[in-house]
Formats: structure tokens, C-alpha cells, sequence
């Protein structure tokens, strides 16, 4: 994502490694009566918020961007887990 926002990485190239994850993630054996991690929910809040809007909201919406570095510092270990955030698997 940062990647992207620094405009070293052209948009096309991060949806194909959105969606070259979420087909990783349908081969993995997953119950679906598994409990959520917070990281799991956070992920994938952050996967459909990527898939959602276009490039230049992406870029340009600061309230947005923000909410999205909030969650990637999280997944990252260096913040403390947004608790406002829902994200649910495919």
C-alpha cells in the first residue's frame, strides 16, 4: 500500500497482489467455524477496502488513508488494534 501511495508501485500491480493473496487464501483449509484474530479481521477489512474503491480515492482520501496506515501499523506490530474495524473472509 505504502508502496503504491509513494507512486512506486502502479495500482494495477497491487490489485494483482490483492487478489493473488485472496486465491492463497482459498487453498488453505479453513474452517469457517474458526475464531477470528484481530490480524485476521484486520486483514481482510483491509483487503475489501482496497477492492472497493478506485485508485484516486485510494490515493487522494485522506480520511481514508489514514484508517488504511492505522491498520497496516497494527499488522505490523507497532500500534494497538483498531477495535472499530470489521473484517469477515470471503
Amino acid at each position: 500500500m505504502y508502496a503504491y501511495w509513494h507512486k512506486s508501485l502502479p495500482y494495477r500491480e497491487f490489485q494483482n497482489f490483492m487478489w493473488d493473496t485472496l486465491e492463497e487464501w482459498a487453498q488453505l483449509e479453513q474452517k469457517d467455524e474458526q475464531l477470528y484474530t484481530h490480524k485476521e479481521r484486520i486483514f481482510w477489512h483491509l483487503f475489501h477496502e482496497t477492492q472497493f474503491v478506485s485508485s484516486t480515492t485510494l490515493m487522494e482520501d485522506q480520511i481514508l488513508r489514514q484508517e488504511i496506515s492505522f491498520c497496516l501499523e497494527f499488522l505490523q506490530n507497532d500500534r494497538i488494534c483498531p477495535l472499530d474495524v470489521v473484517g469477515m473472509r470471503p
